[in-house]
């Protein structure tokens, strides 16, 4: 018989009450809200037409116009205070996030700290959007660079991570002066509506100097996602999906000359080396490969372990899976929580079957006991498999990790790079020059390479990226912010005369 869990309805309900949101705007709508945790159905929400979408961005390019004439730092004290109203926020829209992503407790925390932190790099960031000062050739001259805000961003994001994304967009649209048009995942639409108040909030504080629809909320499918995507005053869309996703963005903006900044695919693969500490390996991989249920796009899928090592580390693995415990993750001690829906679970079984039939060894991966029929909990698998076969290829969102043998490092850096995916990699080795052949030109081909430590996770102040299938972006750190802002090139004659060319002045 299947667990029976607390019901996270009311909780969901009183959560978004304090945090603002009105409660008539939970029922009487199309499009459902349900709880991965529990199945249970949590609000009926009213979708935005297309038209009142377009309406929408037509009101947030009107907020860009103004926005933009308030000096940077002044901007950044608007987003100080959103960081406040999160910091004060963060137990209960952390909770929120548990309930509809059905990520465990600590995870929902983490996500929550993620908005925080970039928060808190975008108020310094405020009075950081340097330009350069650069040579000219021309006498009396200067000139230099500066940039200047864009215009609405458009910000689509995924289920997985249904806060932090809007967050680390936003944070630096904000104080590049750009508004915001978000249109979030329609299995996480709840969150949305929470963090949506959380920001009117931190405006009310802020005054008069952030007009209306500087950040606007479209709740809806693929229409109202279409919309956003189409529309000529939306000069950059940054997009959080699948790769199918990103293939009908992408083309859709290059259409119009737009921007994309596109957060896609990671079949993302670590290298244990002959070398490696296996104890913290264990650690690391283990958390990678089945953390927030394999649903990240950083998440572990390919590990490749060096023959001298691999019947040591992988039987240890082994051992290690059956005993993690899968169940609520509201409840202390749970670390795997629910997929998102049936559709995952059955991909993941659909993953599974290719994997036997080519030739893989599969421990774990059937379904949980916990919740009953319309809550969906999985062991994670583990798969031994000879080759790199097309299913290990293919990323499926869902905890599987595919364990391969190599014999020389060279060989496995090859296989690491041999996937249209190129978010995040890993090696875990003591041999120093096996870590900087890893990081080097030659080594890893993804926007992360880490060494000891696995390909999860992002830190605010590193930019974070680079899906390869799809030319990839930058997002939260480093110079991500310039994707935010046009850049123009200034050059000022202070003298009396006007150089047209070489040893040419014109004078009168």
């Amino acid at each position: 018989m299947p667990q029976t869990l607390p019901s996270a309805i009311a909780d969901a309900r009183a959560i978004l009450g304090r945090l603002g949101v009105d409660p008539a705007a939970l029922d009487g709508g199309t499009l459902t809200a349900r709880s991965p945790v529990t199945g249970e159905i949590l609000a009926s929400l009213r979708e935005h037409t297309a038209d009142e979408a377009k309406a929408a961005i037509d009101a947030a390019h009107e907020a860009f116009l103004a926005w933009r004439k308030v000096p940077a730092p002044r901007r950044g004290e608007l987003v100080r205070l959103l960081g406040e109203e999160l910091r004060a926020a963060k137990a209960d829209l952390a909770a929120l996030v548990t309930i509809e992503a059905g990520k465990v407790t600590s995870e929902g925390l983490g996500e929550v700290q993620e908005m925080i932190d970039i928060c808190d790099y975008a108020v310094g960031l405020s009075r950081q959007l340097f330009g350069l000062t650069l040579a000219t050739e021309r006498p009396s001259h200067r000139m230099m660079e500066t940039w200047h805000p864009l215009g609405v961003v458009g910000v689509i994001s995924a289920f997985n991570f249904p806060v932090a994304v809007w967050s680390w967009n936003a944070a630096l649209a904000f104080v590049c002066g750009d508004s915001v048009v978000w249109k979030p995942s329609e299995k996480t639409p709840l969150v949305a509506l929470a963090t949506q108040a959380l920001f009117e909030r931190a405006c009310a504080k802020f005054g008069p100097d952030a007009p209306a629809a500087l950040s606007v909320l479209l709740i809806g499918g693929r229409e109202v996602g279409e919309t956003l995507v189409d529309h000529p005053k939306v000069p950059l869309v940054s997009a959080t999906g699948s790769t199918a996703m990103g293939r009908q963005v992408g083309p859709k903006l290059a259409a119009r000359f737009a921007r994309a900044l596109l957060e896609l695919g990671g079949n993302n693969a670590a290298i244990v080396a002959p070398s490696a500490d296996l104890d913290l390996t264990l650690r690391g991989v283990a958390f990678a490969a089945m953390g927030t249920a394999g649903q990240r796009c950083t998440t572990l899928r390919r590990l490749f372990v060096h023959d001298s090592v691999y019947d040591a580390f992988v039987g240890r693995l082994k051992a290690a899976y059956p005993s993690v415990p899968v169940g609520d993750p509201r409840t202390a001690g749970v670390l795997v929580g629910p997929l998102i829906d049936k559709p995952a679970y059955q991909a993941m079984q659909r993953a599974l079957d290719a994997a036997r039939a080519a030739g893989g060894k599969v421990i774990g991966g059937e379904r949980a006991d916990v919740a009953g029929h319309d809550a969906f909990y999985v062991a994670p698998a583990l798969v031994e498999i000879d080759h790199q076969a097309e299913i290990v290829k293919h990323e499926t969102f869902a905890p599987i990790l595919y364990v391969m043998r190599y014999a020389e490092l060279s060989e496995a850096i090859a296989l690491q790079n041999d996937v249209a995916q190129g978010l995040s990699s890993s090696i875990f080795t003591l041999n120093v020059r096996e870590a900087e052949l890893f990081v080097s030109g030659e080594g890893s081909d993804c926007g992360i390479a880490n060494v000891n430590i696995g390909p999860s996770g992002a830190e605010i102040g590193g930019a974070f990226g680079g899906e390869k299938e799809t030319g990839g972006g930058r997002e939260a750190g480093s110079d991500s912010w310039k994707a935010y802002m046009r850049r123009a090139t200034n050059t000022v004659n202070y003298g009396t005369t006007l150089p047209l060319a070489q040893g040419v002045v014109f004078d009168v």
